[in-house]
């Protein structure tokens, strides 16, 4: 069981892939991985305006510390002058939390600084990168469509085109039913001139349609030799006497 269940995930497989490989255009990947491409720089570019964002951040509060730092240093000095050794001790403490602070804050700053370095180098490969792709990516869809083009130019001139089969298939049965109607007609009139066709609305025989004619002959020939008897030789003497002309001598 388990081996027909692989067996038919296989098939499906197969089919799906052939079928993906069918519809899926060239043309359409590559835009779409261009595209990608481009979305990823701009993750990039965002990713180092973060870093950028927050170093600035650390070195204004920074700033800030080391301003107060001047600040409580000042106001220490003026303790001591004052015999306030008890808010100079103030001051000196809080200067020195502050310049703890101050050490922490440098060293996120330097790390900000180099993970802002890798981004920029990484951005600057990723944009190498995108814009060899580009260039390859219109490469190979002007190839493309030339291919294509000239694979649909082939297909038209040969009739192998999956839309000049059906056309071909046409055209051969137009021969053929014109072969056959040709041969029909040239069997019937062989047939008809042989007299082995008859007439649909005639019921009679061969040898009726036979007897017809000779009899129809056989009174043609009657008819001919009772005008002949009637008219006789002289009816055909003046008439030639008609027509010639007067003073003509006659042979």
């Amino acid at each position: 069981m388990a081996g027909l269940m692989q067996r038919a995930s296989l098939i499906v497989k197969a089919k799906f892939s052939k079928l993906l490989s069918r519809s899926e255009n060239p043309t359409e990947t590559l835009d779409y991985s261009y595209e990608q491409m481009l979305q990823q720089l701009q993750n990039v570019k965002r990713g180092v305006a973060d870093v950028v964002t927050s170093k600035k951040r650390l070195e204004l509060q920074t700033q800030s510390i080391e301003q107060n730092v001047v600040k409580l240093e000042t106001q220490a000095r003026q303790a001591v002058g004052a015999n306030r050794e008890d808010l100079a001790r103030q001051a000196l403490e809080r200067k020195a939390a502050a310049q703890q602070q101050l050490q922490g804050l440098d060293t996120q700053v330097q790390q900000l600084a180099d993970q802002q370095e890798k981004l920029i180098a990484s951005q600057q490969q990723l944009e190498t990168r995108i814009e060899s792709f580009r260039s390859q990516k219109e490469v190979i869809k002007a190839q493309y469509s030339a291919a294509e083009a000239q694979v649909k130019i082939g297909e038209a001139a040969t009739g192998i085109g999956r839309g000049m089969e059906d056309t071909g298939m046409a055209i051969q049965r137009a021969k053929d039913k014109t072969d056959e109607l040709q041969a029909r007609a040239s069997a019937i009139d062989e047939l008809t001139a042989s007299g082995a066709l008859e007439d649909i609305g005639d019921n009679r025989t061969q040898l009726d349609k036979e007897l017809a004619q000779i009899s129809t002959t056989s009174q043609v020939d009657d008819e001919l030799a009772k005008l002949k008897s009637e008219v006789g030789p002289g009816a055909n003497a003046n008439e030639q006497a008609k027509e010639i002309e007067p003073g003509t001598k006659t042979p």
